[in-house]
């Protein structure tokens, strides 16, 4: 078993119905009851135009990293977002794996950790929430230096309960 931290973002259709469907679903596939952060908006990135719902969940799973990933399209896929997207654009539904247990993974088709979570305060803050101690295996970095040099965004956390 290990445990591997997901980050969750909507922002098109009812976002907090796609976190708290997300929240569902990694609950299902996990080993023992996912820890979660809080839910953040935040502005959009690149040519995005709406405002994000951001979250994160540490989940225990025995599954494959790939296995994972593809648990995790599939799902997205399921709950509507489209196969073909381009980079930054809308979407309903967005779940990346950011780390897995200790892995450093360099492949095609999957990254960890993943390859632009230190530019995303929005996937840094609720990491942070959920793994304040967490270091970067591959560069032994912590989060609190990684928080420091990430670009800023306008962010925000919410109330909102998944």
């Amino acid at each position: 078993m290990e445990q591997a931290v997901i980050a969750i973002g909507s922002n098109l259709g009812d976002r907090l119905e796609m976190v708290r469907k997300a929240g569902e679903f990694l609950g299902q596939i996990s080993m023992r009851k996912p820890v979660q952060s809080s839910i953040w908006e935040s502005e959009p990135v690149g040519g995005a135009k709406y405002t994000f719902y951001n979250a994160a969940a540490l989940i225990t799973t025995d599954l494959h990293p790939l296995a994972l990933l593809h648990k995790l399209k599939d799902f997205e896929m399921a709950c509507g977002r489209k196969k073909e997207y381009t980079r930054w654009s809308p979407r309903i539904l967005d779940l990346d794996i950011i780390t897995y247990g200790n892995l450093v993974i360099e492949m095609d088709n999957l990254i960890i950790p993943h390859p632009e979570y230190k530019k995303r305060l929005f996937v840094l803050y609720p990491l942070e929430e959920i793994c304040p101690a967490w270091v970067d295996h591959s560069t032994g970095e912590s989060l609190d230096v990684i928080i420091k040099n990430a670009p800023d965004i306008e962010m925000k956390k919410t109330e909102l309960e998944w």
